[in-house]
């Protein structure tokens, strides 16, 4: 029974896998479908952004320069977040 519990996922998992369907045109998103249509309607075509987060890891930069950002903050206000104005607790005796 294990045996064919293994061997049904495996092929689930080579079945499923992303790269065997590459044949397989991508699917189009909102983005392409609605909002480009509707922009070249209205003359407004596609520019390149100002900050292009598609060039190695900026985008993962970008996300860890938050994530420490933000640690800062609620580092630097921990006390007045979580400890001020909380009575202490009385001993259980």
């Amino acid at each position: 029974m294990k045996r064919w519990l293994v061997a049904l996922s495996l092929g689930l998992v080579l079945v499923a896998h992303p790269a065997l369907a590459a044949d397989q045109p991508k699917w189009p998103g909102v983005d392409e479908v609605v909002v480009e249509k509707f922009a070249k309607e209205l003359g407004r075509e596609a520019r390149e952004p100002y900050i292009n987060t598609d060039q190695g890891d900026l985008l993962l930069f970008l996300f860890a320069l938050a994530g420490a950002t933000g640690g800062f903050v609620i580092g630097y206000c921990w006390h007045k977040l979580f400890v001020a104005g909380k009575t202490e607790r009385e001993s259980p005796n």
